[in-house]
């Protein structure tokens, strides 16, 4: 088995107006817990750049690139190497909180987070929208069947956990017992990459819960019914939900799973 390598990664956020606060990832820094691994990947579609800001000066971002991956040529001292990176960052650009992933190819790992943050929604994507949301109306009509929903929490905003302007939202959850149970619905036969997101996500999001509530946090994910585990891709989404803490379901076991609800819940 090839051995896992501790790494993290920070965002690398455009931010035009530090009164509004509106930020687009524009690159992807990585670098290995050890100091073995170091590297940046900067956006090549500055759509979503122009969008936010139409003047923006993309020669000045490269530039900013091309330093970055010059300080990273020498990595020491991962910890001054962070500070250094913040204090040479302009106004307009900065570095995200860190986030941690176990990879056997650094490499290979950069290139898919730049995938999954950095490029442009395609074609492809509104087809695992479209997917979500029918495992999404599934699961929510489950709760409802079993007079659950109105009692949930819905829509619950991740950034109040992570961090301000993290995009994620969870679908539901309820809290029984003193614990919090969260509902997720992912379409893994679109995209496997979403269950990347949601396991880089989780422990912080827990971790927060248990700081801020006191609660401890159960986060299921909602996936399609009858998914081919044999599936090369199919495998990996499963294993790194689970490495991560979060259980996963077919969307065809959530009446079972409602039912459980409406009894925790004494409705």
């Amino acid at each position: 088995m090839v051995p896992q390598r501790q790494c993290e990664f920070f965002l690398l956020r455009y931010v035009p107006d530090a009164v509004k606060d509106e930020f687009v990832n524009i690159g992807v820094v990585m670098l290995e817990a050890e100091a073995g691994f170091a590297d940046i990947r900067l956006t090549r579609d500055w759509r979503r750049v122009r969008c936010l800001d139409p003047g923006v000066d993309v020669e000045m971002l490269e530039a900013v690139e091309r330093e970055i991956r010059a300080r990273l040529t020498d990595v020491q001292d991962r910890d001054a190497l962070v500070r250094k990176l913040e204090d040479s960052l302009s106004n307009l650009i900065q570095l995200s909180p860190a986030k941690g992933c176990l990879t056997d190819d650094p490499r290979k790992e950069i290139e898919e987070i730049a995938s999954m943050y950095l490029e442009t929604k395609r074609v492809g994507e509104k087809r695992e929208a479209s997917g979500r949301r029918r495992i999404y109306g599934q699961m929510r009509a489950a709760f409802e069947q079993a007079g659950v929903w109105p009692h949930m929490r819905q829509g619950i905003a991740v950034e109040q956990y992570t961090h301000k302007g993290d995009p994620l939202k969870i679908d539901c959850g309820y809290r029984p017992n003193g614990d919090i149970k969260l509902f997720q619905a992912i379409s893994l036969a679109a995209d496997v990459n979403v269950a990347k997101v949601l396991a880089f996500s989780y422990p912080q999001i827990a971790a927060s819960i248990l700081r801020q509530e006191n609660a401890t946090a159960q986060l299921t994910a909602v996936v399609e019914a009858n998914m081919n585990i044999e599936d090369e891709g199919v495998s990996f989404a499963y294993k790194i939900l689970e490495q991560s803490g979060i259980r996963v379901v077919a969307v065809g076991q959530m009446q079972q799973i409602a039912e459980i609800a409406r009894k925790e819940l004494r409705l």
